[in-house]
């Protein structure tokens, strides 16, 4: 059996229209330093974004959210901020903005399934069931 490690998490937030604090959780980011873990996942539904603002431009929306993922896995490919340590990405991610793609305050867990982490988080904070 595997030792259970401690990881951060993160809700990733759509707020369509900042001034009226509205928002749609759109995916999670998981952090966990110790096994060098760091992994963004996005389920946007659009109807749902689109019922709150339906003049929002869903493409570049889009755009700005598959940028996660990508800093996430680190590398050129995600512009400087991807060249970064992984732990200093995750605080980036994280950073309080006022913008209308936004995270919620980072929370603390412990498991020894990273995988089973992310699926648990999607399903209990962004998916509609």
């Amino acid at each position: 059996m595997r030792a259970t490690d401690s990881y951060d998490y993160a809700v990733i937030r759509v707020v369509p229209r900042v001034e009226r604090e509205e928002f749609i959780n759109v995916g999670v980011i998981v952090s966990c330093e110790k096994t060098g873990f760091l992994q963004a996942r996005i389920e946007l539904d659009e109807a749902r974004v689109l019922a709150l603002d339906p003049r929002i431009d869903l493409d570049s929306l889009q755009r700005h959210l598959a940028a996660i993922p990508r800093i996430c896995e680190g590398g050129a490919q995600a512009g400087p901020i991807g060249m970064l340590p992984k732990r200093a990405r995750f605080h980036w991610l994280t950073a309080k903005r006022s913008a209308i793609i936004q995270t919620s305050p980072v929370h603390m867990g412990k498991c020894g399934d990273m995988e089973a982490v992310m699926e648990h988080l999607l399903d209990r904070m962004v998916r509609i069931k």
